[in-house]
């Protein structure tokens, strides 16, 4: 169920467990690789910020991004900011997200993402959760998929299960985790069972982890499509 309000609340104490983690990183760390292919932790915390304006500018009515090709520089020209500047950055943009959803608006109303991608305004709220919990995984200083909150690991299970519904490339899949039921894929074919602990499930959704953890019966563990 989309709670827009509760989901805003929930951003905000995982804006706060990001900041609080990340101000420990020296402009060395920030150089370092993350655990993204091609990002540094620099990149990562840039493309936090660039994400909350674009996020504010969906709910506005604009487009998220001038282009694919400027968000891409946007990124690699504040991906080498000194940490001061990086964690002020993520924080204001992070307060601007929070103040736009404070808004009065209609969140029923159907807005317009990246690639044509329609969703529902109530649902903008999630998805920047989602870059924050998933992004703060992937800086690789200590926050891992065991310890997002129980409440966004079942969000996103929800999510990417019903994102990933209906691919004819995904055989029928029922998941397992956590005492809850999924099912995900096409419709074509024998379905496979895929079951494990909730954050090695949605590690494995998420691209995040392999999906050697899990266990697997009717057929191989399925190939998902990049998120």
């Amino acid at each position: 169920m989309i709670d827009h309000v509760q989901d805003l609340a929930a951003l905000r104490e995982a804006t706060d467990r990001l900041l609080s983690a990340a101000a420990s990183l020296d402009e060395t760390a920030l150089a370092e690789p993350s655990r993204l292919p091609g990002w540094t932790r620099g990149h990562v915390l840039a493309h936090l910020a660039r994400n909350a304006d674009a996020l504010v500018n969906v709910l506005q009515g604009l487009p998220m991004y001038v282009s694919g090709e400027a968000r891409d520089q946007d990124i690699e020209r504040d991906a080498p900011r000194p940490p001061a500047v990086q964690l002020a950055d993520v924080r204001d943009t992070a307060a601007r997200f929070d103040a736009e959803g404070a808004v009065p608006a209609d969140w029923e109303r159907l807005v317009e993402l990246r690639n044509g991608v329609t969703d529902r305004a109530a649902r903008v709220p999630f998805r920047r959760l989602q870059e924050i919990e998933l992004h703060h995984v992937d800086l690789g200083i200590g926050y891992e998929l065991e310890d997002l909150p129980e409440r966004f690991t079942g969000q996103e299970t929800d999510f990417l299960a019903d994102r990933f519904s209906g691919l004819a490339t995904v055989p029928p899949t029922r998941l397992l985790a956590g005492g809850r039921e999924w099912r995900t894929g096409g419709r074509e074919g024998g379905e496979v069972t895929v079951s494990g602990s909730p954050a090695d499930l949605v590690g494995w959704l998420a691209g995040r982890r392999d999906g050697a953890a899990l266990t697997v019966s009717g057929g191989p563990l399925p190939v998902l499509p990049p998120l």
